[in-house]
């Protein structure tokens, strides 16, 4: 069995955290500085993307605590939306892999994301079928080799036998070292992704000698 992993930031979905933070703000009721100050710059971001809360109403109850922004679910969604922007060419990718192998995300992101998928990536959901891995469930970040080899004790699968798509080539670096294949996403000078790179990718992994 060959698996696919999509990183969901800037690889699937463009996204932007200066079209996330006014609107936390204004929802929550608290400045900007506030928020980048406290929540972001304290690490308390960084320990939800590692499990630190294990549903998102701690998360949610943590976030007030830390900031003095109480927010609903639906809340946080919704700035989480506002900063996110499909990539068609990565969407359509994503689906050709998964006519070839399993499909799954490899996601840098807390709880409240996975919860969250249907509302913030409704374009991939479907062909997920719940293959939502993000970095708050296996307990490290990418691109710590652990994250690497828990996603894929998962799925049961040899490192030589899954490939990562992601634009960090930190990222990248850490799934190889790890033993898999991976592709960078960038992006060109005019702004548009370089998705027909990722296409040939995955059909050459596809296609690879075994």
């Amino acid at each position: 069995m060959d698996v696919y992993f999509f990183d969901c930031d800037k690889t699937l979905y463009d996204y932007d955290f200066h079209k996330r933070l006014p609107r936390l703000a204004q929802l929550g009721g608290v400045s900007q500085y506030r928020l980048a100050s406290t929540w972001w710059a304290g690490g308390f971001e960084r320990a939800a993307e590692i499990g630190e809360y294990a549903t998102s109403e701690e998360y949610l109850e943590a976030f007030a605590d830390v900031t003095g922004a109480t927010l609903t679910l639906e809340q946080w969604q919704e700035a989480r939306k506002a900063a996110m922007t499909p990539i068609p060419g990565s969407i359509a990718a994503l689906h050709e892999a998964a006519t070839l192998g399993t499909v799954s995300l490899l996601s840098n992101n807390p709880i409240p994301f996975k919860d969250s998928l249907p509302v913030l990536t409704p374009e991939i959901v479907d062909v997920l079928q719940d293959n939502d891995l993000v970095s708050a469930v296996l307990g490290a970040r990418k691109p710590e080799r652990r994250i690497y080899t828990r996603a894929l004790g998962r799925f049961g699968v040899r490192p030589e036998d899954a490939i990562l798509f992601d634009d960090s080539a930190a990222n990248v670096e850490g799934a190889r070292a790890a033993g898999m294949h991976a592709h960078r996403l960038t992006k060109r000078e005019d702004g548009t992704f370089d998705t027909e790179a990722m296409v040939a990718a995955i059909h050459a992994f596809a296609e690879r000698d075994r």
